[in-house]
C-alpha cells in the first residue's frame, strides 16, 4: 500500500536534513584532517641547511635529528607549528593584550590587564638586545613556524571555529611566550597579594597583621638555614574581638569569597628533588620535577628528542631528551645524557608596588629622587573582533606602569621584572651542552626566564641548586611587603645582584636535595631573594621525609615520592576532628565520627576519610577568620585573603591555645566553633546523593582536562576535544599535586646517562586535533601513574625535511 501523500513531504524533508547533517559531518571532518600533522613522506623547505629527519612513536615523542642545531631549531618550529599553532597563538597573544582580536569582547578585561605592560614592545626591545647568535635562532624558530603552518593542507580547525586567520609567528613571539610564563607565575602581572596585604595591615593592629601572615616553624623545609619563629598571639589589650565593633557584612556570600584563598588553592608550582650518585647503583645522579600548572588539551609541553652534532657531546653527538615549550625553540627540562634539570618556582619577591607622588600643581608628574619628571602615555589600542578597536591610556613611570591605588587612593605603579627587557633570553638553550652539575648552576644567572629553583644533577653523581633569572633586584629603603614612596634618593630597586650573590647548594653531604615552592633560605639570601607568597612548606617536608626514608634510589622510587599521596598535614586535623566529635554525643554527627575514624589518610579517588577531614579542615579556618576577614572588608570593600598566604600557623595556634580575645563573639567557646564546623560538613555533604558514605574524594577530585574551546561546543562535540573526566588521586600539601584542571603537567625523572632507565609522564597528549593519534597520548599513564619511558620507543612515522635547491 503506497504511503499516504499528506506524509511524503515528511520522508522528504528528514531525506534532506540527513543529507545535510552528513554532508556538514563530512566536511567538518574533512576539515580536521586536513589540519592534522604531517607524519610522514618528504617536504622541501627553504631555510635549512641540511635535511632533518623526524620521527614519532606510540606517544608522539619526537626526535629531530639534524646535522646541526640550526636546522632542528628550524625543524623544531615546524613541528611545534603544525601540531600546536593555536596554542601558541594564545601563548603569545595573552601577555601582548591581543586575546579580542582573536576571540573577541569577552576578554577585553584581560587584554587590558595585561596591555598595561606593553610586553610586546619589552618583547621587541629584548630581542633587539639579543647577541647575532641568539636572533639567528630566534629567526630560524620562526621561519620553521610559519613554514610548518603554510604546509598544513587546511589552517588549525580552532581558526575555522571562529572564523578568523592564523598571523605568521615573529621571532620576538618567542619572547611573548616566555612573558605568558612570566604572567603565571607572578601573580598575573599585578600582585594582588601585597594589596591585599596593604588593606589587612590597615585595617588590623600590626601584631595581628603579623600573626595572620605568619609562616608556619611546623611545617617548613629550607634547604639551608632556620625555621622561621613561632606565631605570637596578640593580647586582648592589643585586640579584642568581643570589644571591637561588629563587622558582619550584608552580602554574606562576599565574605565566602573573600575567604576563599585562605583555603587550599591551586598555585603555579612544582616539585624538584635530587639524588647525589653514592645514592644509586649507577654513580649517576637522579633529578625529578613535576611542574604543577594549569592543565588543557593539549598539554603546554611537547615531548622532544633532539640529536645533533656537538663537539661538546660524548663522542660528538648531542643527544637530549625531555620536554619543550611550543613557541621556543628550547629543551625546557630534561637530560642532555651528562646533565639532567627541572625547574620549580622560586616564589622569590620579583614584584613590588610604588607609591606615585603626582605633582599637585601638574597631574602629569611625579616626584623622583632628583626632583619632578613627567609621566610617559601610551595610547594602546585593542582590536576586537565583531566589535570597535579599545582604545587604552596607558600611563607609565621610571618604576613601572600605573596599575592600582594604594589604601589611601595614591597611584601604585607596579616594578616588575617581567616588563624589563633584560628579563629575555635564550640562556636556558645553554644547559644542552653543560658537562656537569657545577657548570649547569653557573649558568642560572645569565638565563632570561621567571626566576626559577633550578636543580641539577650529573652523570658523576654531583647534585646542586639555585636560582635563575638575569635580574634579583637589590632593595633599599622600604619593606617589599607593602606599596612603598621610591621618590627618595637611595631607595627603591638600586641594580641587580651579582652572579655570586645567587644562593647556592651543591653536594650536600647527605646527597638529597629537594625544592616545592617552599622557603629554601634563610638571613641575607632570604632578604635577597624576598617573600612572593612561599609555600606552607608541607609539600616540601614530605618530599625530604620520603628522601631520607631510603638509602638508595631508581628513577623508578623517585616516581614513587611523585606519586605519594599521603595526607600528612591532614593527620593532626583528623585528631582535632575526632577529639571535637568524641565529646558531643550528637546523634547528627555519629556518622560523620565513624566515617572519620578510621583514618587511612590518603588522597586516594576511593577515599572517604580524606574528603571529609579535609572540608572539616577548610570549615574550621573559614570560621576563624571570618571575624579578621569581616573587619578589613568593612574598611576596604574589596578585599580578600591575601593569596599564596596559607593561614595554617595562625589557625592551629589558636585552635591549640584557644584564646578568647581572638575568638569570634558569635561562639562561645573554641569547641562551639569547632562543632559548627563539623555540623557545616555534615549537613553539606550529608544531604548531597548517598549521604556522607558516598562522598569520596575522587567524585570531587577529577582530572577536568579540557581544550580551551570546547566549552564553546555542544556537549558530546566538546567531550570529543576534551580528555576523559575521571577520578584522580592526590592534592595539594602533598607531592602528588592535583585538583580539577591542575596539577603535574610532566613528571620527570632522569638519570643522566642512563636515559633508557628514566621516566617521563604528560598528560593532555601532543597534538591539538582530536583526529590526531597523538591526541591524548600517555594521558591514561599520567592518571594511573603507570611509568612510561624518557627515551622515544620505536619509531611509527618518519618524515624528512629536505633544503630547497638553490
Amino acid at each position: 500500500m503506497n504511503q499516504p501523500r499528506r506524509f511524503r513531504w515528511l520522508r522528504y524533508l528528514l531525506g534532506t536534513l540527513l543529507i545535510l547533517l552528513l554532508g556538514v559531518f563530512a566536511t567538518g571532518w574533512f576539515l580536521l584532517a586536513g589540519s592534522r600533522a604531517q607524519l610522514d613522506g618528504e617536504v622541501t623547505l627553504n631555510g635549512l641547511g641540511d635535511a632533518v629527519a623526524i620521527t614519532r612513536d606510540a606517544l608522539g615523542t619526537t626526535t629531530l635529528q639534524g646535522k646541526s642545531r640550526d636546522d632542528v631549531t628550524y625543524a623544531m618550529g615546524y613541528v611545534h607549528a603544525q601540531e600546536r599553532f593555536f596554542a601558541m597563538d594564545l601563548m603569545r597573544r595573552l601577555p601582548a593584550g591581543e586575546l579580542c582580536e582573536l576571540v573577541g569582547a569577552k576578554a577585553l578585561d584581560t587584554d587590558i590587564n595585561h596591555r598595561r605592560h606593553r610586553l610586546r614592545s619589552v618583547a621587541q626591545a629584548a630581542y633587539a638586545a639579543l647577541t647575532p647568535e641568539q636572533k639567528r635562532t630566534l629567526d630560524l624558530y620562526a621561519a620553521g613556524v610559519n613554514a610548518g603552518l603554510a604546509h598544513l593542507h587546511v589552517k588549525p580547525w580552532e581558526y575555522l571555529l571562529l572564523n578568523t586567520k592564523p598571523q605568521p609567528w615573529k621571532a620576538e613571539d618567542t619572547f611573548l611566550v616566555i612573558a605568558a610564563m612570566y604572567l603565571d607565575l607572578n601573580g598575573d602581572g599585578r600582585n594582588d597579594r601585597e594589596l591585599h596585604m596593604a588593606e589587612l595591615r590597615s585595617a588590623l593592629p600590626a601584631p595581628v597583621a603579623d600573626f595572620l601572615l605568619s609562616p608556619d616553624p611546623d611545617w617548613e623545609a629550607p634547604l639551608q638555614g632556620d625555621l622561621s619563629r613561632p606565631p605570637v598571639i596578640p593580647d586582648a589589650e592589643t585586640f579584642d574581638l568581643h570589644k571591637v565593633a561588629p563587622a558582619i557584612p550584608g552580602d554574606k556570600s562576599a565574605l565566602t569569597a573573600a575567604l576563599l584563598p585562605a583555603l587550599d588553592a591551586a598555585r603555579p608550582g612544582s616539585n624538584s628533588f635530587a639524588v647525589a650518585g653514592n645514592l644509586t647503583e649507577s654513580g649517576s645522579a637522579i633529578v625529578a620535577n613535576d611542574m604543577h600548572l594549569s592543565l588543557r588539551v593539549p598539554n603546554i609541553w611537547f615531548r622532544v628528542r633532539l640529536r645533533y652534532p656537538d663537539a661538546s657531546a660524548p663522542g660528538g653527538q648531542r643527544d637530549a631528551n625531555g620536554v619543550s615549550l611550543p613557541g621556543t625553540p628550547a629543551l625546557v627540562v630534561g637530560s642532555n645524557g651528562q646533565v639532567a634539570w627541572g625547574f620549580t618556582n622560586s616564589y622569590g619577591d620579583w614584584t613590588d608596588w610604588v607609591r606615585v607622588l603626582r605633582d599637585p600643581n601638574d597631574a602629569s608628574r611625579y616626584k623622583v629622587p632628583e626632583g619632578w619628571a613627567a609621566i610617559e602615555t601610551h595610547d594602546e589600542v585593542i582590536h576586537i573582533k565583531d566589535a570597535p578597536d579599545h582604545t587604552l591610556k596607558v600611563e607609565a613611570t621610571r618604576w613601572g606602569p600605573i596599575m592600582d591605588k594604594d589604601v589611601d587612593g595614591t597611584p601604585l605603579a607596579l616594578a616588575w621584572i617581567g616588563d624589563r627587557a633584560k628579563g629575555y633570553n635564550l640562556g636556558v638553550m645553554q644547559l644542552e651542552h653543560v658537562d656537569s652539575a657545577h657548570a649547569a648552576l653557573d649558568l642560572a644567572p645569565g638565563m632570561g626566564m621567571p626566576p626559577q629553583n633550578l636543580l641539577v644533577g650529573d652523570s658523576a653523581g654531583h647534585i646542586g641548586w639555585t636560582v635563575t633569572g638575569t635580574c634579583i633586584p637589590l632593595r633599599k629603603g622600604f619593606d617589599p611587603q607593602l606599596p612603598a614612596d621610591w621618590s627618595a634618593a637611595d631607595t627603591g630597586w638600586l641594580g641587580c645582584a651579582e652572579a655570586s650573590q645567587y644562593p647556592r647548594v651543591e653536594d650536600p653531604a647527605d646527597g638529597r636535595l629537594w625544592t616545592a615552592n617552599n622557603r629554601t633560605v634563610d638571613g641575607a639570601e632570604l632578604e635577597l631573594l624576598g617573600n612572593g607568597g612561599h609555600d606552607l612548606g608541607a609539600r616540601a617536608q614530605q618530599i625530604r621525609d620520603d628522601l631520607r626514608a631510603r638509602n638508595s634510589f631508581t628513577p623508578g622510587n623517585m616516581l614513587d615520592v611523585q606519586l605519594d599521596n599521603r595526607a600528612v598535614l591532614l593527620t593532626r586535623w583528623q585528631r582535632l576532628l575526632q577529639d571535637t566529635l568524641a565529646g558531643t554525643h550528637d546523634p547528627d554527627l555519629e556518622q560523620l565520627r565513624q566515617l572519620t575514624a578510621a583514618w587511612v589518610g590518603r588522597a586516594s579517588t576511593d577515599s572517604v576519610d580524606y574528603r571529609l577531614v579535609r572540608a572539616f579542615r577548610d570549615k574550621v579556618k573559614e570560621k576563624v577568620l571570618a571575624p579578621f576577614v569581616a573587619q578589613v572588608k568593612a574598611k576596604h570593600d574589596d578585599f580578600a585573603w591575601p593569596g599564596l598566604v596559607d593561614a595554617e600557623a595562625a589557625v592551629w595556634t589558636l585552635l591549640r591555645d584557644r584564646p578568647m580575645n581572638l575568638l569570634d563573639p558569635k561562639y562561645d567557646n573554641w569547641n562551639a566553633l569547632l562543632n559548627a564546623a563539623a555540623h557545616d560538613v555534615a549537613d553539606e555533604l550529608g544531604k548531597q546523593p548517598g549521604g556522607l558514605a558516598a562522598r569520596t574524594w575522587g567524585e570531587y577530585n577529577r582530572t577536568a582536562i579540557r581544550h580551551p574551546l570546547s566549552r564553546a561546543l555542544p556537549g558530546f562535540l566538546g567531550r570529543f576535544l576534551d580528555m576523559p573526566d575521571e577520578p584522580v588521586a592526590g592534592d595539594h600539601n602533598m607531592p602528588r599535586v592535583v585538583s580539577p584542571g591542575f596539577g603535574a603537567s610532566e613528571r620527570l625523572d632522569a638519570m643522566p646517562g642512563h636515559e633508557a632507565q628514566s621516566i617521563l609522564h604528560m598528560p593532555g597528549g601532543q597534538s591539538d586535533n582530536p583526529l590526531s593519534p597523538y591526541h591524548g597520548a600517555g594521558q591514561e599513564d599520567w592518571v594511573n601513574g603507570k611509568p612510561t619511558p624518557l627515551l622515544p620507543g620505536p619509531d611509527q612515522h618518519t618524515l624528512t625535511l629536505v633544503p630547497a635547491k638553490p
